[in-house]
């Protein structure tokens, strides 16, 4: 069998994993956002560059939401539509665009979540509700359908955060807490049990409104603010605090949407625009152009099926 690491990683290539496979790019997803609320789904090709173009629509337009993903589906969790947080949780299946279908709900109405996970579970992290940081994580079966059940807590109740994961652990930095404007702080759990989280390290400077991007090995955290335009990364399999990765383009530094191949992080943006901008996450740099949305609009959401956390 050809190896084409360096292109595609073999979880970007396999996703038929009996006789001979089916070879699916790496696909990233864009959901919702924009602070009047849209349903827009946008897709890319992770491993080219260009603009993106139109997968489907959410059940709900919403933003302030969260994804998750396994090879197979991306989904959708919570978000606001105007003032009032949701607690719908769609959809879709990653190889075949459409619109989305609806999951279940997520314990309670949350918004500004940050999700992540494996092949196998999805977490929503954190998030607000009535105005108050919550600490709460919950996570679904992502291959069946149905309502969050609790995973267990964050060391410290907090929304506007970035998650990313191994097959493993989902890592979980930064945010907003009550009475702060950014936390540096960041969190890890072990995805396939239930249990609160435990300190990990620190960002190199307390932001909110971040997202994250992520190998098998390490993440990558990009700015929000009081980060400035720069990215932080960790090494996922070890504890410790985060090492400056690069800069981004200053339009996707805060309210941006984020999604990986094992290869490469793409970071949609941030700033009520459309601009797309990569990374190469095995490497330290700045970000480069990639495309455009097909919308332009913040506070939106990425998965894939190629993640880090797939492995």
């Amino acid at each position: 069998m050809p190896n084409y690491q360096g292109v595609w990683s073999l979880s970007e290539q396999y996703q038929n994993r009996t006789g001979w496979p089916t070879f699916v790019p790496p696909i990233g997803l864009f959901g919702g956002g924009g602070t009047s609320a849209v349903n827009i789904i946008d897709q890319v090709t992770i491993s080219s560059t260009g603009n993106a173009s139109d997968f489907g629509d959410l059940t709900v337009a919403r933003y302030g939401l969260s994804s998750f993903s396994s090879s197979t589906r991306g989904c959708w969790a919570a978000g606001l539509v105007g003032a009032t947080e949701q607690d719908v949780i769609d959809y879709v299946t990653i190889a075949t665009a459409g619109n989305a279908t609806d999951f279940g709900d997520t314990t309670v109405t949350l918004a500004y979540v940050s999700g992540t996970g494996n092949d196998t579970r999805g977490l929503v992290i954190g998030g607000l509700r009535g105005g108050i940081y919550r600490a709460n994580t919950y996570y679904v079966t992502i291959a069946s359908t149905g309502n969050t059940s609790d995973f267990g807590n964050l060391t410290l109740g907090r929304g506007y955060t970035g998650s990313c994961s191994s097959p493993t652990r989902a890592v979980t930095g930064g945010g907003r807490t009550s009475g702060s404007t950014a936390n540096n702080d960041i969190d890890y759990v072990t995805i396939a049990t239930t249990g609160n989280s435990i300190d990990f390290g620190d960002l190199t400077v307390g932001r909110s409104y971040l997202s994250a991007v992520s190998s098998a090995t390490r993440g990558v955290f990009v700015p929000g603010i009081n980060g400035a335009t720069t990215m932080d990364y960790v090494t996922k399999a070890s504890t410790g605090n985060a090492t400056d990765f690069g800069d981004c383009d200053s339009g996707l530094q805060t309210y941006s949407g984020a999604a990986s191949s094992s290869i490469r992080g793409v970071i949609a943006n941030g700033s009520a625009d459309t601009d797309i901008q990569y990374i190469t996450i095995a490497s330290t740099g700045n970000s480069t152009d990639f495309g455009n949305l097909t919308n332009a609009r913040n506070y939106l959401a990425g998965c894939s099926n190629a993640h880090g956390g797939l492995a």
